[in-house]
């Protein structure tokens, strides 16, 4: 085991000082501290206690109880919300892991309807009862009620969600005259106060506190990675809540967690006020949240690919295509360009890039910077509305291609296809309330043999099934393997 470091005497006492004189309330404080040669002065005004401001702010954060349904696989018995591990592709379990993806697994196979109830948090911003949230707190929910500070319900209707920002706005029905809060006008900076308010695991009114550990984290939750890194305690059902500067203030809507077990650490995610207020602005209009579109597939430079073209560092976001028919190349910005302003911000790399255009309305004409030849080219280009990946046709794909034809389910309830490692047909689904489902068929079954012949092909068993029929019995003989077992089972028809 490492030994810890002990601090030296003289650090000893400089930190105490600093920890004794961060202690003391009151503002205009300023301590100076000598650190090498240099003079720092550093303000000092940490409150003795929270409480004035959490008086100030509870009334107007709440606690959302959501039911709901969704669409879930089913394994063996039970119903779980499967989420697929991430294994390499050539680990020994991911073809196990494969079979329940494809539903061929034991005891699988038929996705089926799923009620839930979840809970989390929010923030009431208008006297009326606009409620801020997460759009993960309130996905796929039939009824959603909100919880006050006295404890008394409401029900609440959903006006609009931004699956980008995982933001949402509620409203609160038949409301007037509630307390709320506001959003901070200024971003908070790297050490500043904050405090969380929330209702992790149920337990509704929570307060902590930390500081602003970072800001700008891009933690790959939504499209834009701009998020404020807090240490104040955040747990689940904290999603939602508001963190407030010490005026009371909203400066970020907490959102995740870094987690190796799945409870607090010290590492909070926040989306910051201005992009809150950006996206619940819109929200409130019509329910929908509209953005600018450039048009450009876009990779970060490199300090290779910077010398290469003569920038003096590695900036901006460089063209990889443009969209075809897009605003980007019908102005005349081609592959290779690196752009490196918009509207004379300078632009980073293509996170800064995307969010600097998602800012922007469709429909705003923009100057763009291009670095071309070893030259600055400047282009004026009309941004048009963003048209989100899930429903956005193919750029590639021309002519509309026809689905495959899905395999039809037998009369007695197996789903069969053709079994690609051997002999007989792939048990692909069983049918709920199925003859072969109270037989204790499973997607993942090879069936053998059908009244002793060889299977070949679905339409085959299909035939058998009619002349056992035919013949005035009532259960057809099959052989089946599961694995390396194999059994001969009577199916009732």
């Amino acid at each position: 085991m490492q030994t810890p470091k002990l601090l030296s005497p003289r650090k000893w006492l400089t930190a105490t000082s600093l920890v004794a004189l961060l202690a003391l309330s009151g503002t205009g404080i300023l301590m100076s501290v000598q650190q090498s040669s240099a003079q720092i002065s550093v303000a000092v005004g940490a409150p003795a206690s929270f409480a004035d401001l959490v008086e100030a702010v509870k009334p107007a954060v709440v606690s959302i109880s959501v039911e709901g349904s969704q669409q879930v696989r089913r394994l063996g018995n039970e119903n779980f919300d499967f989420q697929f591990p991430d294994l390499p592709p050539d680990h020994p379990l991911r073809r196990f892991f494969d079979q329940f993806e494809r539903g061929n697994g034991p005891q699988g196979g038929q996705p089926r309807t799923r009620r839930f109830q979840a809970a989390g948090s929010g923030f009431i911003i208008s006297a009326d009862g606009l409620v801020v949230t997460n759009n993960h707190v309130v996905e796929n929910a039939d009824n959603i009620n909100i919880i006050d500070d006295e404890g008394n319900e409401h029900v609440a209707t959903l006006i609009g969600t931004d699956r980008r920002t995982d933001l949402a706005l509620l409203r609160i029905e038949d409301a007037s005259d509630l307390p709320f809060v506001e959003f901070a006008e200024t971003e908070s900076r790297v050490g500043d106060w904050v405090v969380a308010v929330g209702n992790p695991f149920g337990l509704g009114g929570t307060v902590t506190a930390g500081i602003v550990s970072a800001r700008g984290r891009d933690i790959s939750s939504n499209s834009y990675g701009d998020f404020i890194q807090i240490d104040a305690a955040i747990n689940g059902g904290n999603s939602g809540g508001p963190t407030f500067n010490l005026a009371g203030q909203v400066v970020g809507v907490n959102t995740a967690i870094f987690s190796p077990n799945g409870g607090n650490v010290g590492i909070a995610f926040a989306i910051p006020a201005s992009t809150v207020k950006q996206v619940i602005t819109d929200l409130m209009d019509d329910g929908l949240v509209s953005r600018g579109f450039l048009g450009v597939g876009i990779q970060d430079v490199s300090k290779d690919i910077a010398d290469s073209v003569g920038l003096n560092r590695a900036r901006g976001a460089m063209v990889t295509a443009p969209t075809p028919d897009g605003p980007a190349g019908k102005a005349g910005i081609v592959a290779g360009d690196i752009i490196l302003k918009v509207n004379g911000e300078l632009i980073d790399d293509t996170l800064d890039l995307i969010r600097t255009v998602a800012k922007l309305s469709p429909e705003t004409s923009v100057e763009v910077i291009v670095w071309r030849g070893g030259e600055e080219i400047a282009y004026q280009i009309v941004l048009v509305e963003r048209v989100e990946e899930e429903n956005r046709p193919d750029p590639v794909q021309i002519e509309e291609q026809p689905e495959p034809e899905l395999p039809a389910p037998t009369s007695v309830g197996l789903t069969l296809i053709e079994n690609e490692s051997g002999a007989g047909l792939l048990v692909e689904a069983v049918e709920e309330n199925s003859s072969a489902a109270e037989k204790n068929f499973a997607a993942g079954d090879v069936i053998l043999e059908a009244d002793g012949i060889a299977l070949s092909s679905s339409e085959q068993f299909e035939d058998i099934v009619s002349s056992v029929r035919e013949s005035g019995r009532s259960t057809l003989l099959i052989k089946a393997s599961r694995g390396d077992q194999i059994r001969f089972l009577g199916l009732p028809l």
